[in-house]
Parts: structure tokens; C-alpha cells; sequence
């Protein structure tokens, strides 16, 4: 797969099936119009090629909404389009300039004229172009003009019901991980480092990785104890991680915590793949470190028994 991230640097394309969007999560439905991008750029021995935004434009747009949290950072949801088959992916720089580019010239002097479309495969609601004054109509009254065609992607091609990233967001800030996970047709995740902490969960008997994430846009689930599986050093181990201020213990503050199943190597300094399973419960105050770690006990055999099923 080849990405662009600069519109200067464009080859020239063979003719090209063309999508667009800000595709966040990369989940069922955006599989399946990738899917069908890739299956007819094949029929034409053409190109597929999807454009995408950094970052993500209601960052810029709205940059006093702080509320946004997305589902991948660019290079996630990069890796993920990988596996789906696509040729290209331009991630277009998205400016103040770019969003006010006209619909019409939008169309003709990139899409024709840079991305040599013969196909556009594009959602019923999917807006483009200054204000977002451009959409499908707009599209297909330029079809003939232009010499390429529109495909209509309605809601009932991507699923009974019309998945979308929001749904899977707010799924994940109320902690219904099952039903995010069913969304993204794979378990949430996200990548962190693994930085120095207190050490008390080794004296507990439950050692923990503290993890740090590094992009303060990435969503974090609502607060809670979850299983979980990692990928650690192209291993997968499973075990349960905790979200959270840690409540039974004073002045610890906010923390990303993994407790790994019989694991006991150093990884300080590495970043590490974790991918979220289910939610075993919410974050508790105990009285006292006893009876923390009965709870960690039942915890850990919650979590197998989650783990070992699937």
C-alpha cells in the first residue's frame, strides 16, 4: 500500500476507484466499502484509492470542543486499511484553505484532474468542499461531464443497522465494550508505553505495567476493570488492566494499569498492542489492601474464563 501525504507529491494514477472520509475505527461498515472499492478497481485493472484527513477535521474546525476522542491515531487506522487491500491512501493535510476549497473545483481539479477517477464509490450522507456544500448530487451531476461514474453507498449496504464511529465512541465511554467490539468486527485497542510506577502491585502479588499513552486525542474507555489481551514482543498474553484514579489507594491519581497472566519480563521503555476484550466491572473503593486483592483474585479468574472462551 503506498500513502501520500502530500498532494504535491501525487503520481499519476492509473484510472482509479475512488473513496473518502475520515473512515475513524475502520470498522465493518468502512470494511465493507473498502472492500467493494478494492473488488471494482480489480474488474477495471485500475487503481483503489482512499483520501482521508490529518487530523481529523473537527479538530480544526472546532478547536475549542474538547469532547472528541478518536478510535485510532493515523498510524492505527493506516495499518488497519493495509489489511483490507487498498492500493493508495492520500491523507490529505487538513487546513482552513482546504476546507474551503469549492465543491466544483474540488471535483474537477483534484478528483479528475490529480486522482484520474473513473469510479466514486461514496456514503448517501457524505459531504465535501466548502461548508460542506458537496455531496452525492453534486457528484453524480458532474458524472457525464467528467467521463466517471457514482456508486451510492446507502445504510442498508453496510448493515442492518448504520454502524458509524460515533456509536462505537460513545459504546466505549459507557464501557459496552461487547458492543464496540461487535461494531469494529475485532477488540478495541490501543498502544501504550510502558513507563515507571509505584511497584504496588508487585508487592500485592499482581504486577502491572503503567502505561502511557502518547496521543492526547485517542479515546480511553469509561474507567472500569476489563480483560484484555496484549501483544508483547509479537506474543500475545492475556490478562486484565485497569482504567482509572485507583481509589483504594491515596494519592495515586489517574492510571492505565495491565496485569498480565503468567508474564515476568522487564518491558519498561516498550510500547505494547493492548486489545480490549470485555469489561469485568466498575472501579471500587476497598476498605483495605486485602481486600483489594480478594477482589483481584476473582478479577483474574473473571477474565480467564472471559479469555479462554473465545
Amino acid at each position: 500500500m503506498r500513502i501520500f501525504d502530500s498532494l504535491d507529491l501525487l503520481p499519476d494514477f492509473k484510472p482509479t476507484v475512488f473513496t473518502q472520509g475520515t473512515f475513524d475505527g475502520v470498522h465493518l461498515g468502512h470494511q465493507k466499502i473498502l472492500l467493494q472499492v478494492k473488488q471494482a478497481a480489480e474488474k477495471i485493472n485500475g487503481e483503489s484509492v482512499l483520501l482521508t484527513f490529518w487530523p481529523h477535521p473537527r479538530l480544526l474546525l472546532f478547536p475549542e470542543d474538547n469532547d472528541l476522542k478518536l478510535l485510532q491515531t493515523l498510524e492505527e487506522k493506516l495499518q488497519m486499511i493495509e489489511t483490507c487491500g487498498i492500493h493508495n491512501v492520500v491523507v490529505v493535510p487538513f487546513t482552513k484553505a482546504f476546507s474551503n476549497i469549492l465543491p466544483e473545483d474540488y471535483i474537477h481539479e483534484f478528483l479528475v484532474n490529480e486522482l484520474n477517477i473513473h469510479t466514486a464509490i461514496i456514503g448517501y450522507d457524505h459531504r465535501f468542499g466548502r461548508n460542506r456544500e458537496g455531496d452525492i448530487h453534486l457528484l453524480k451531476a458532474n458524472a457525464e461531464k467528467f467521463n466517471y461514474r457514482v456508486l451510492e453507498i446507502s445504510p442498508e449496504d453496510v448493515n442492518d443497522i448504520t454502524i458509524s464511529s460515533t456509536k462505537i465512541r460513545n459504546a466505549l465511554l459507557e464501557g459496552d465494550v461487547k458492543t464496540a467490539n461487535a461494531y469494529l468486527g475485532r477488540p478495541f485497542n490501543f498502544y501504550g508505553r510502558v513507563v515507571e510506577g509505584r511497584k504496588l502491585g508487585r508487592e500485592l502479588g499482581y504486577p502491572t505495567a503503567n502505561l502511557e499513552i502518547e496521543n492526547p486525542n485517542k479515546l480511553i474507555p469509561q474507567k472500569g476493570v476489563y480483560a484484555v489481551k496484549g501483544v508483547v514482543n509479537n506474543e500475545i498474553f492475556g490478562g486484565m488492566m485497569n482504567i482509572g484514579e485507583n481509589p483504594t489507594i491515596l494519592g495515586k491519581g489517574f492510571s492505565i494499569e495491565v496485569n498480565f497472566f503468567d508474564f515476568n519480563a522487564d518491558i519498561y521503555g516498550q510500547v505494547i498492542d493492548i486489545q480490549i476484550v470485555d469489561r469485568l466491572r466498575d472501579e471500587l473503593k476497598f476498605d483495605n489492601l486485602d481486600s483489594l486483592v480478594q477482589k483481584l483474585h476473582a478479577d483474574k479468574i473473571h477474565a480467564l474464563s472471559i479469555l479462554q472462551s473465545i
